[in-house]
């Protein structure tokens, strides 16, 4: 099997999870636990596999020719439009397809032990596989409508995944969400690519992109309306200010559900749209300066509010916003690399939070709330470890995953040419300090101290999780230690994404950042390590040293108080929407559209139309009464009326 056998069967990649799904989510009734899970990783570890082999394929190409394409078929074809069925490989997508077949083939092992207790099996799993297939189309398609296919298709997904507990009125409500809220950046995206079209004549990457320079003027209204509307898609799916309200709520999900969307596919999207389109980006700086800004400010905002959330999970989610407006600021300054090496180590960091929260809630028989934790330590001594390596990673402390990835983007956004750079490396600087206090807090609160649980049966039942679920979090933690070892700064050409992936992105437009002096970046380098301590050692206070200071501190009157309840209650966002949009939506659709407008103008219409007929029907009726005399009757007067008629005819 040579290096390019991997490449020529590409395609089976995203077909393996399909076929996965479609065998569960047919066969499943009749098939067993073991088998339904046996299908659902097998499926999903061969297309891993292929996927490695087609990554070794494209490294063994020249560097300056990594890009492999193959049509397939031609889709859609009508006038001067075509979209061929396509698949194109190269360092940006071959990065994210070793991210989603890798990361998601461990999520799909850790299930089996996770749901094996659950009802709907086989539709969990043949969900699980369609998600996977979903965003391996989006990532591996060569045009901008195979992509909005994955997009939309990750979208279906996200909302049968987080609907999962149909019969639970927050998870379908939830599920809701997540779906409509998406479909407001989804319009956005739309657009973009409807515009792209009326420009290019084409939606093929490699025609747009190949032109663009050409085509469009920098700065221009085109570039910058396609941008805005193609940054409002990555917006809506990757949960930034102002539609990121749906990714907390997602929660209501099956763990391994979130771990998922959350990092190796959903959230994920836009990042990689807006990477994938650097070449349109580049030439829009007032979009880059949005990204950047939209960015910045969400990975704060976020931040704020995983501060006092009790939920474990929802600090988690919390935290998936604030590292995503990260890669949105990276993108934003022009550092893609940046941006793609800290999708890669967070969706190791990540993955393994959410699938070791996932551990401590069944250790603790479905508790989430970190106010009925504690003393975990010793009583899960596997998650722990793994939690403990995944939360140093994420809060930026040297030689874990996290603290390589989030210190490149600090350093590109401090020596970036977008206007603003220094304020937006404060506020990333802010939200680091506030990230290494919210983790740790999380983690004070679930690991150390006593077991705070009220429910003796909780107290009494709190175990390890079995292998199944333990061995993705030991693969999961190893990377979060190792991975940013394939970013390493400095030491020139170490840097081996950097060698990898910046072919592609120094084009003709891109922006030139200036190089560091070594001073510069140990004295950034040691700042951010800085506030990250200076996180964890105030966590610490608050959390294991002297717990009741903070319960003292929330509880005292005046301002602190209420900055705490306002970031508790997430300064009222969703209830902000509600007033805004939602409840005159229902008010609208209950009001005019329901009792005006359907019932009294359409069932109005109809049910008019149908009393007519009726009183006609009804007045027929009179000349069928049965008797004979009647009958007679009216013939004798038809006669008597057609006689008269001919005699006045004929002039008589």
């Amino acid at each position: 099997m040579g290096l390019t056998w991997g490449l020529e069967n590409i395609w089976l990649v995203p077909i393996l999870p399909l076929l996965g799904s479609i065998i569960n989510g047919v066969f499943g009734r009749y098939l067993s636990k073991p088998v339904i899970g046996a299908v659902a990783c097998g499926s999903t570890g061969l297309s891993f596999f292929v996927a490695v082999l087609a990554f070794a394929g494209l490294i063994s190409q020249n560097p300056a020719y990594r890009v492999y394409e193959n049509v397939l078929f031609t889709w859609i074809e009508s006038g001067s439009f075509v979209a061929e069925a396509g698949i194109q490989l190269d360092p940006l997508s071959g990065i994210w397809l070793l991210i989603v077949t890798g990361v998601g083939f461990l999520i799909h092992i850790y299930s089996i032990g996770y749901m094996r207790h659950e009802d709907g099996y086989p539709r969990y799993f043949s969900y699980l596989n369609l998600f996977m297939f979903s965003m391996l189309l989006l990532v591996l398609g060569n045009n901008f409508l195979l992509m909005f296919i994955g997009w939309e298709g990750v979208g279906l997904c996200s909302y049968l995944l987080i609907g999962y507990y149909y019969d639970k009125d927050s998870a379908a409500d939830a599920g809701k969400k997540a779906f409509i809220m998406n479909r407001v950046g989804d319009f956005g995206f739309l657009l973009a690519i409807m515009w792209i079209f009326t420009i290019f004549g084409s939606i093929d990457y490699t025609t747009v992109f190949t032109a663009a320079n050409a085509t469009l003027e920098y700065g221009g209204f085109a570039v910058t309306g396609i941008t805005l509307l193609l940054f409002l898609g990555a917006v809506g799916k990757s949960a930034q200010v102002p539609l990121y309200t749906w990714l907390p709520d997602a929660m209501e999900g099956p763990t391994p559900v979130s771990a998922l969307i959350h990092a190796a596919t959903m959230v994920t999207a836009g990042v990689y749209m807006v990477c994938r389109c650097a070449v349109l980006f580049n030439l829009a700086p007032v979009s880059m300066v949005t990204v950047a800004m939209i960015g910045a400010f969400t990975a704060v905002f976020a931040a704020t509010m995983g501060l006092y959330q009790n939920d474990i999970k929802r600090v988690l989610a919390y935290s998936t916003v604030s590292q995503l407006g990260y890669m949105f600021l990276a993108c934003g300054v022009g550092a893609y690399v940046a941006a793609v090496f800290h999708v890669m180590t967070h969706a190791f960091f990540k993955a393994c939070l959410f699938l070791g929260s996932g551990s401590v809630i069944h250790g603790m028989s479905g508790e989430q709330d970190m106010r009925q934790m504690g003393g975990l330590k010793d009583k899960m001594p596997v998650t722990h470890l793994t939690f403990l390596i995944s939360t140093l990673a994420i809060a930026g402390i040297p030689l874990f995953a996290g603290f390589f990835s989030k210190d490149e983007i600090l350093l590109s956004v401090f020596m970036g040419h977008t206007s603003g750079h220094f304020f937006f490396w404060f506020l990333a600087t802010v939200a680091a300090a506030l990230t290494a206090f919210y983790m740790f807090r999380l983690y004070y609160m679930t690991f150390a101290g006593e077991l705070r649980a009220e429910d003796k049966h909780v107290r009494d039942h709190v175990h390890e999780s079995p292998y199944v679920m333990t061995v993705p979090l030991l693969v999961l933690a190893f990377l979060a230690v190792i991975g940013g070892f394939f970013g390493f700064p400095i030491i020139k050409g170490a840097h081996a994404l950097n060698n990898f992936m910046a072919p592609m992105f120094n084009t003709v437009g891109a922006p030139e950042h200036p190089h560091p002096s070594l001073m510069v970046e140990l004295i950034l380098m040691g700042l951010s390590v800085g506030v990250a301590v200076a996180g964890i050692l105030t966590a610490r206070h608050f959390y294991q040293t002297k717990p009741e200071a903070a319960t003292a501190m929330a509880n005292k009157e005046g301002l602190i108080h209420k900055i705490y309840v306002t970031m508790k209650n997430k300064y009222y966002i969703d209830e902000l929407y509600d007033a805004l949009f939602v409840n005159p939506a229902v008010r609208i659709s209950r009001n005019f559209l329901w009792k005006i407008f359907d019932v009294k103008i359409i069932d109005g219409f109809v049910n008019a139309l149908a009393a007519m007929v009726k009183e006609i029907g009804s007045t027929a009726r009179l000349t069928q009464t049965g008797l004979i005399r009647n009958y007679a009757l009216a013939m004798v007067a038809g006669c008597v009326f057609l006689i008269g008629f001919w005699l006045l005819a004929i002039g008589v």
